[in-house]
């Protein structure tokens, strides 16, 4: 016969099983959320392809001497580190702004004879080619840096600022060798190598590597600097200036303002290793060369 107080405890005993039921189960709905959130990814360091080593040098803008202090360096600690495959990749703006332009095309020329160059194509190189055909961008060229390049041509400064347009371009079709300008129209928009990509500017973050434009690779800054996910390869650019590398977790920038602070900066990459190398001018002039770890 049942009474009030076996209802009162079968009552009781569903509760209990049902809170405990409901309790269990979200404990078990929590503890596993906890362990996705607390599931950390291990970091994993991007490496160059298994034997390569690849110095990048970031904008060289015109400063030889930079340049060629720079060159020997890297010489020097590809030496000393041993036998690699190695690289060396121009991160584009090779001219403009400096005084020497030529001097440092020819010298990049000379250097590729005899080591092996890879050359990607910056916003400068851009404008003087274009500069050849397009009355607009000439104009432009010369607001940012493109009088010095042409009269490292030999084109005097007095017929840059008093000549037409048209007049300046077929000057400055004479003066700069074909086989320059072919060369730097020949320079490329992005090099990949392992988990590394290399480019002038940067990249347009949430773009398939393959479907990158050449525009966006030397000329974009945002929305790539401020961007803090990953780009689908860890990304070394030039382009945007600052007095010391740019070190983030997913890019390097290694525009040290060559022709604003006196230092070209390159990295060196091997394995999960990598190193800075830097040409600086101190205020007498006299430019060292220093090293780093990156």
């Amino acid at each position: 016969m049942w009474t009030f107080c076996h209802y009162t405890k079968r009552v009781a005993d569903y509760l209990v099983r049902h809170s405990l039921g409901a309790y269990n189960s979200r404990t078990r709905m929590f503890t596993k959320i906890r362990t996705m959130l607390g599931r950390q990814k291990a970091a994993r360091i991007p490496t160059l392809n298994s034997g390569d080593r690849v110095y990048a040098i970031g904008d060289i803008h015109g400063r030889i001497d930079l340049f060629n202090s720079l060159i020997g360096a890297i010489e020097q600690d590809d030496a000393d580190r041993g036998s690699a495959n190695t690289t060396v990749i121009l991160l584009g703006d090779l001219i403009d702004r400096g005084p020497d332009s030529s001097a440092v095309v020819a010298r990049a020329k000379e250097w590729a004879t005899h080591r092996r160059l890879e050359f990607i194509k910056g916003n400068h190189e851009e404008m003087l080619i274009a500069s050849l055909v397009n009355a607009d961008v000439l104009r432009g060229f010369l607001k940012y840096g493109g009088r010095e390049t042409i009269m490292s041509y030999g084109i005097d400064e007095r017929f840059i600022d008093e000549a037409e347009p048209e007049e300046l371009q077929l000057r400055m079709i004479e003066a700069i060798p074909n086989d320059d300008i072919a060369f730097l129209d020949s320079f490329t928009k992005l090099i990949r190598n392992g988990d590394y990509l290399f480019v002038h500017a940067g990249i347009r973050p949430q773009t398939p590597l393959d479907h990158q434009l050449g525009r966006d690779c030397r000329w974009i800054r945002e929305p790539f600097l401020s961007h803090n996910g990953d780009f689908g390869a860890f990304v070394i650019h030039g382009h945007t200036i600052a007095e010391e590398p740019q070190v983030r977790s997913n890019r390097i920038g290694i525009d040290t303002g060559a022709f604003v602070f006196g230092a070209l900066t390159a990295i060196g990459i091997e394995g999960t290793e990598r190193w800075f190398l830097q040409a600086r001018e101190d205020e007498a002039g006299a430019i060292s060369t220093f090293a780093a770890a990156a």
